[in-house]
């Protein structure tokens, strides 16, 4: 049975925050080929980052970050493993951020999720954009 956590880097398990990154990576650099920024931006040492995580038999299966960029917060690295997929892992992971984050929220999302991100309450703000060499759109709750 799989278990959502959230928690700011401070608190998290070394082991956990590995598997966090190695997913992260898998999916942003392995599968997607984004090379042209970091991975690893520094954002999620901001002691008011959180990050939510979605384990499984000890495997990280899904994950988001939020940052508390005022006065709007903002979602981000929202992964799922590719044999986790339609699981409704990653709409779980988001379900626990409105809920820990009642506010208004926004989201880079990558164009191609717009109708998946519209079902949880998500709407385009302004045009289509390029972000890492990836069709975006930015997205508000």
């Amino acid at each position: 049975m799989p278990t959502l956590h959230h928690s700011t880097l401070d608190k998290i398990d070394p082991a956990t925050l590995y598997r966090i990154m190695v997913l992260r990576t898998d999916v942003f650099v392995f599968e997607q080929g984004i090379v042209s920024e970091p991975e690893l931006d520094g954002r999620d040492l901001e002691p008011t980052t959180t990050l939510f995580w979605v384990e499984e038999d000890g495997e990280i299966l899904a994950t988001l970050r939020v940052l508390e960029d005022e006065p709007t917060l903002h979602l981000g690295r929202v992964a799922t493993a590719a044999k986790a997929r339609r699981r409704g892992l990653a709409g779980l992971l988001l379900e626990a951020v409105f809920e820990q984050f009642p506010g208004p929220i926004e989201i880079s999302a990558q164009a191609y999720l717009e109708k998946w991100y519209e079902r949880f309450g998500f709407r385009r703000i302004g045009d289509n954009y390029l972000e890492a060499g990836i069709d975006h759109l930015l997205m508000r709750r």
